[in-house]
């Protein structure tokens, strides 16, 4: 199921679609690939504006939804690391999968980033055989051999 960009867009969250945006859900075996929007929504409120959380739309309907961040050293405990903007989570849905909605979130978080004057995009992901690090390599993303946690680090000049 492909759709086009003409129906597709990011919104704000708002009391009228936050329900919409809790409901978003993944595959099963997806699960522990990334955390729900319940997490996504906490961590917005504690990281203020460093993050960026948008819902996903189709024709105005939620489909996903996606996170950034931007300006925030990758390791604070070194102080000549410098800061990064990037892809901070990002969930389709699990009935809307394979339509092209990723591609448009990631693509929609890059503009931003370019909009604020960053030159280049990060997104940490689990490595292995279900990962998404093919998605991002098709998007431009190179691994950097860093890790997060125990997430692999990968960026793509903008």
């Amino acid at each position: 199921m492909r759709t086009t960009t003409d129906t597709l867009g990011l919104a704000r969250l708002t009391p009228e679609n936050i329900d919409a945006a809790l409901a978003l859900r993944v595959r099963p075996d997806q699960e522990g690939l990334v955390a729900p929007v319940a997490k996504s929504l906490a961590e917005a409120y504690v990281y203020g504006d460093t993050a960026w959380p948008r819902l996903i739309l189709d024709g105005g309907r939620p489909v996903g939804f996606v996170m950034a961040f931007f300006d925030i050293r990758f390791h604070p405990e070194r102080p000549d690391d410098r800061p990064r903007s990037g892809l901070w989570r990002l969930l389709v849905d699990a009935g809307r999968q394979g339509g092209g909605y990723g591609r448009f979130a990631v693509e929609q978080v890059c503009a931003e980033i370019r909009r604020r004057g960053g030159t280049r995009a990060t997104v940490t992901y689990h490595p292995g055989p279900d990962g998404p690090a093919g998605f991002y390599a098709r998007l431009g993303f190179r691994p950097t051999g860093e890790l997060s946690g125990d997430q692999d680090v990968a960026e793509v000049e903008l």
